[in-house]
């Protein structure tokens, strides 16, 4: 997970826009242990044009913290400056040995749970991916580990998996909370922003997988020695080149 953010950055940032990395450090607080992480977010091609008509300059920068405990990671993503308190996007993920077959994993209250909306991501289901975003080196469908011998996944990969007790096995349950109180736009945004999170959710664990063979042996040791040169790499990328990565889809 952390190589594929680490390249996954890369992809993202380029003519004056993408992600600029300002803290990445271990944190300890109430017995958890994990690694920090403060960035900044300059995203300006990556929301709907109607934004960025009404937007005041300075309103399309947004920061993310990140507690990264694994197997549990909590993001407060894209608190906004501008917006401050009205504009949120949290996301919290439990990382679980299973096929997904687990119901309300971060322990919602009765009342919460009920307005939760499910949606199961299949990351060898083409039909999941925006055609615009479709590449063949990142198809999990296409791709065949050399290191491991995993892949390509067919369409019957997670009932296969799941008859084959012996098997890795891992689901990334994700909670995204999303809050934008601005008038006469508060629910077209929380229905672009649910939908472009499932869409960086489908993309990145596609890649992930796809980039299996680049990140199977590294240790926590070259990770870190990795994310420090991505660090440096991405404050050259974003002062030059061209905007690449996601970027919004218009409705």
């Amino acid at each position: 997970q952390l190589f594929s953010v680490a390249e996954a950055s890369k992809n993202e940032t380029g003519g004056g826009e993408g992600i600029e990395v300002l803290t990445n450090e271990p944190y300890e607080k109430e017995g958890e242990k994990g690694q920090y992480t403060h960035k900044i977010y300059h995203l300006k091609s990556k929301v709907p044009g109607f934004v960025k008509m009404i937007a005041p300059e300075g309103a399309l920068v947004f920061h993310e913290k990140a507690w990264n405990a694994y197997p549990y990671c909590c993001t407060s993503k894209f608190n906004n400056e501008y917006m401050k308190d009205d504009f949120m996007i949290k996301i919290e993920t439990w990382h679980k040995p299973d096929m997904g077959s687990l119901e309300n994993v971060h322990d919602l209250d009765p009342e919460t749970w009920k307005t939760v909306e499910v949606v199961p991501i299949d990351i060898a289901d083409r039909s999941q991916v925006e055609p615009g975003d479709y590449k063949q080196e990142e198809d999990p469908a296409v791709f065949h580990s050399e290191k491991t011998g995993r892949g390509p996944l067919g369409p019957e990969w997670k009932s296969e998996l799941a008859a084959n007790e012996n098997a890795p096995r891992m689901c990334a349950y994700k909670l995204v909370t999303v809050k934008f109180k601005w008038w006469g736009l508060q629910s077209k945004i929380e229905h672009f922003i649910h939908k472009q999170e499932k869409r960086i959710f489908t993309n990145f664990h596609r890649q992930l997988f796809c980039w299996m063979d680049s990140w199977v042996g590294l240790t926590m040791e070259d990770i870190r020695r990795m994310e420090a040169e991505t660090q440096k790499e991405l404050e050259e990328m974003r002062s030059s080149g061209t905007v690449r990565g996601t970027t919004a889809a218009e409705e």
